[in-house]
């Protein structure tokens, strides 16, 4: 099915209408907090404003002045900061304690899946998220790409998605597994074999609509192996050159020491999880200014649905991530904030933040990381993830100063975007 048409189901889904929902609030808007996080300095702006008209920051500092008829909004207690961004999500994935991934990819109808992304994607927002990278719908084909028009087109609330579309793996590298050998079962990802075929999936994923390419380096060929690297240096580096040959930017899964060099190597733009760097690696990502997304709430959520209680020791993978994220942060990787949500709960996004925090990162750097820095990561740099005239209004107030207790960004008073008060 057509972006299209997914866009126009999902309007008769939700009864919306495009042009009241996407308008931004009528007359100009003073906020007033108690400080400004601008998403760039570290220490918060105390006394500062922010005049918002139209869909973007008209002004901001001390006591400003305001056209006649502006709508003050007194924000007493909280920080205004900007819209925070999600940098590794999926939307069509709910948490695995309640379905498998195997089952959300075999057993659920397309219909329920993009109806759950639609809902997930409104809590992302009412969280402080309000823009997301979404990578990879996990076997719901080109079904990001409608839920990003609908949002776009004001049909649906939701975050401003880019978009990777199926993600691409090495052919019999991923899965579901586990059937009758020999019988095609339907796949979370694309598969490719060779660089001619790894060129045509990046171009017909791109036609479809992806903003990203999604890569995996490497993976388990069976279940209850260790990881390896599947895809080759030279089915990687066919795959960033189409990529960026078309303006895309490109984002590796990869666990593995190898997968890691290969996507450096290939001169890939971030990578995800990379649980088994190590220093050599971390300082040639540092090097070339590749971000790492340490997705730690991934680890962290995992463990617990195997039971582990949250209490110290902790199980051997979420050591692992953590140690991992150490090495990279001693190195100056520029650090993605995203937490792989979809394997626990959208609307839990903060959660990355918080064990990104207790792995040694400052309240302050965690902040700027998944506001300035990932808009940059993301290309958006000029128009998204700080507090100046002529942004785009993406604003969230959280109580309290989340630079002193980074888990204030719970605490969610009010959502803005392009304008729209969407939450106060």
């Amino acid at each position: 099915m057509t972006a299209r048409i997914w866009a126009a189901a999902l309007a008769l889904l939700l009864g919306g209408s495009a042009g009241a929902q996407q308008a931004p609030t009528a007359g100009a808007i003073l906020l007033r907090p108690d400080a400004v996080f601008d998403g760039i300095d570290p220490t918060p702006h105390r006394g500062w404003q922010v005049l918002v008209e139209g869909d973007r920051i008209a002004a901001v500092g001390p006591a400003l002045s305001a056209p006649a008829g502006t709508r003050m909004i007194e924000l007493a207690g909280d920080t205004l900061m900007p819209g925070m961004i999600e940098g590794h999500g999926h939307l069509f994935l709910h948490p695995y304690d309640e379905a498998s991934w195997d089952d959300q990819v075999l057993h659920e109808p397309l219909a329920l899946r993009t109806a759950r992304a639609v809902a997930q994607a409104k809590a992302t927002l009412l969280a402080g998220f309000t823009s997301e990278r979404d990578l990879g719908t996990e076997g719901a084909g080109y079904a990001d790409v409608g839920l990003r028009e609908a949002i776009d087109q004001g049909i649906v609330d939701g975050p401003r998605l880019s978009v990777a579309t199926r993600a691409i793996v090495a052919l019999g590298a991923y899965g579901p597994k586990g059937f009758e050998p020999g019988v095609a079962i339907p796949q979370g990802a694309e598969e490719v074999s060779g660089p001619d075929a790894m060129v045509a999936a990046v171009r017909r994923q791109i036609a479809a609509g992806a903003d990203w390419i999604k890569l995996y380096a490497d993976y388990r060929w069976r279940s209850g192996e260790e990881s390896r690297a599947t895809l080759s240096l030279d089915e990687m580096k066919a795959a960033v050159m189409a990529a960026h040959d078309a303006g895309r930017p490109v984002a590796v899964h990869a666990s593995t020491a190898e997968g890691m060099r290969r996507a450096i190597e290939a001169g890939v733009d971030t990578i995800e999880h990379g649980y088994g760097i190590t220093p050599a690696i971390a300082a040639a990502m540092a090097a070339k200014r590749i971000a790492l997304c340490p997705t730690l709430a991934a680890a962290d959520a995992s463990a617990r649905y195997r039971g582990w209680s949250g209490q110290e020791p902790a199980p051997a993978a979420v050591t692992v991530s953590r140690d991992a994220f150490r090495i990279a942060l001693k190195a100056g990787v520029p650090m993605c904030m995203g937490g792989d949500v979809g394997v626990y709960r959208h609307g839990d996004n903060a959660r990355e933040m918080v064990l990104m925090v207790q792995a040694g990162m400052t309240p302050a750097a965690v902040l700027a990381a998944s506001t300035s820095g990932n808009a940059r990561w993301m290309g958006q740099g000029q128009r998204l993830g700080a507090v100046k005239a002529g942004m785009l209004a993406d604003l969230v107030a959280v109580a309290g100063d989340p630079t002193r207790r980074i888990d204030a960004v719970r605490d969610v008073k009010l959502v803005m975007k392009g304008g729209r008060i969407i939450s106060s």
